[in-house]
């Protein structure tokens, strides 16, 4: 019996952008055999398949001559621990907000600062998503994923993830090939609070918090990100638009010498990371518009639709916003979501 897909199918509502586009062929999958089934029917052989999770980190360029495969794997479960970790398995469909939070309320610490972080379990790792001093890598264990060309289901170690900021191997050398169907976690017993960026430590100063528990960590994060982000339910957006830039140390000192107030995070090879809110507030595109996308007022890394955008429209801001921020500080600005 052939696969159930959808014909010509509407991405506007399953991309948080809200960017109008169709599907050649679009089908939900709900469990590792199902799409292990799809892939030995022969049914993708020939296709460019694309894969969906929450639909918050990508941009959406037009129609889309395509199956897309939405993943809509559920299940969480605490899958063993020893005297150091708790290992929490979660499904590739799993909404990463609410999965965050149901961790911390079993009492298993270690994910808080990555609250309110929009998307799902499964792509966590492929964008290492990260947050307020903390990346997803730091708590990975391993993760199951489904070739797409054999079917197979393989588990993919922290060593086979590659990871790197923004970076995993599922963008680069193996993109596309993979399906993450389940994460698994590893949480730590002897948790300690992580609270020295300096939102947060003021957030927590704020509600007279000395020694915080990790649900007040994860309440904080929840609301500073919920003052400084537009709500993508009112106000299309894809979260961070572009990558903090990272530069040598050479190049940060002649930053610094005509721009001293410029922000900087030293990494641990010497180089240094940028702000980018920063450059782009500096270059003056905070709250500015360009047609029917605009810079938001509340936060200058976030694009954001202000009604009929299209991919089109999104690029345009964005080249004209790198454009600046190039001219004025010679740093190179990266789109942090994923171009379809």
């Amino acid at each position: 019996m052939p696969f159930p897909f959808q014909q010509d199918f509407p991405l506007a509502p399953l991309n948080t952008f809200g960017l109008p586009a169709q599907a050649r062929r679009y089908a939900e999958i709900q469990s590792p055999g199902q799409l292990v089934q799809l892939v030995r029917s022969g049914e993708l052989e020939g296709e460019r398949v694309i894969v969906l999770g929450g639909g918050s980190n990508v941009v959406l360029s037009g129609d889309l001559d395509a199956t897309v495969l939405r993943i809509c794997i559920r299940g969480r479960e605490l899958i063993g621990s020893d005297d150091d970790h708790h290992f929490v398995r979660a499904g590739g469909g799993e909404n990463w907000p609410d999965f965050v939070r149901w961790t911390l309320e079993m009492g298993w610490p270690g994910l808080e600062n990555l609250s309110l972080i929009p998307g799902t379990v499964g792509a966590a790792p492929v964008q290492n998503i990260g947050a307020y001093g903390m990346e997803v890598y730091e708590r990975f264990l391993l993760l199951e994923a489904v070739d797409l060309k054999s079917g197979a289901i393989i588990s993919f170690s922290f060593d086979d993830c590659h990871f790197g900021y923004r970076d995993s191997v599922f963008k680069q050398e193996a993109a596309g090939r993979f399906v993450i169907t389940a994460v698994t976690f590893r949480l730590p017993k002897r948790w300690t609070p992580l609270t020295r960026y300096l939102d947060v430590s003021r957030e927590l100063a704020a509600r007279g918090i000395i020694d915080p528990t990790p649900l007040q960590i994860s309440d904080a994060i929840i609301s500073i990100r919920q003052r400084k982000l537009p709500d993508q339910a009112i106000q299309g957006n894809a979260g961070s638009f572009f990558k903090n830039p990272v530069v040598s140390a050479e190049c940060f000192d002649k930053l610094l010498a005509r721009h001293p107030a410029i922000p900087s995070f030293r990494q641990l090879d010497g180089s240094i990371k940028l702000a980018a809110g920063w450059l782009i507030e500096e270059a003056g595109w905070k709250g500015r518009a360009l047609g029917t996308v605009g810079v938001s007022a509340d936060h200058a890394l976030v694009l954001v639709n202000l009604g009929g955008a299209t991919g089109a429209d999104v690029l345009a801001l964005a080249d004209a916003v790198g454009r600046d921020v190039a001219d004025r500080f010679g740093v190179h600005l990266e789109m942090e979501p994923i171009l379809l």
